[in-house]
């Protein structure tokens, strides 16, 4: 209960949540596209069903990435992958859609699944880090942002497409979290501790400044430019090159 009353706790929850709000949205496009082609009612059945499995398939893989996290290096790694996703969050893609409509309701919800396995690493890696090792947060987390995702991200798509700034928002999100992730990996504690971090209950401290706040701007900063930079030259490689008459 105490974990409940803290205001870390619920940080962290709101954290939870915005990052599967703002990862899940292509997870809703799977969706859609695998049960379009089915019967109003069949169509209800595979998103319950698909999304349901979906759930229990992204809290075991979440479960086993807290633990995993724990090792030495590996949140490191998993810091530079989350500045990757924020950076290529920013990044247009270019519309390849092959996703199959299928004309059966188990089908539809194994596309469902598979998909929603594949795309969900991203979504596990972060939440993982956004729980800060927090068991009870990270289910409780998972339950309250599943059911928004499962309904609004559709909704987030298209405001994504009117409003920009909401798809930098959330790269900048994915930025603070793997900059706050970095500097608390175990195998960095002693080479920070010689550059003049002091640890207060596993947390480091510049001259009194939380290291990951300081991380997670920095990280901000870095996701948004980069993610912007390569955004601009993916623009000028695919626009035509015109040539004087």
């Amino acid at each position: 209960m105490e974990e409940l009353a803290s205001q870390a706790f619920w940080i962290g929850l709101l954290k939870i949540i915005g990052v599967n709000i703002i990862l899940s949205g292509d997870n809703a496009v799977v969706i859609a596209l695998a049960a379009r082609s089915l019967p109003a009612t069949q169509q209800k059945q595979a998103i319950f069903w698909g999304a349901g499995a979906a759930i229990v398939l992204r809290i075991l893989l979440t479960l086993f990435a807290v633990a995993l996290l724990a090792l030495p290096w590996l949140k490191l790694v998993g810091s530079l992958l989350l500045f990757w996703i924020g950076i290529k969050l920013l990044i247009p893609e270019d519309e390849d859609p092959d996703i199959k409509a299928h004309e059966h309701l188990m089908s539809a919800i194994k596309t469902i699944l598979i998909a929603d396995l594949v795309m969900s690493l991203d979504n596990v890696i972060a939440v993982a880090a956004a729980a800060g090792g927090s068991v009870v947060l990270l289910v409780l987390g998972l339950a309250i942002s599943i059911p928004l995702v499962i309904f609004g991200a559709t909704m987030l798509i298209k405001l994504m497409e009117r409003y920009p700034a909401i798809i930098t928002i959330g790269a900048g999100l994915i930025g603070w979290v793997a900059g706050e992730m970095l500097v608390t990996d175990l195998a960095l504690q002693a080479w920070l501790t010689q550059l003049g971090a002091a640890y207060k209950n596993s947390k480091p401290y510049v001259s009194g400044l939380s290291l990951e706040l300081i991380a997670g701007a920095v990280g901000v900063v870095v996701v948004v430019i980069l993610g912007k930079w390569f955004a601009k030259k993916k623009a000028t490689e695919a626009s035509p090159t015109t040539t004087a008459p």
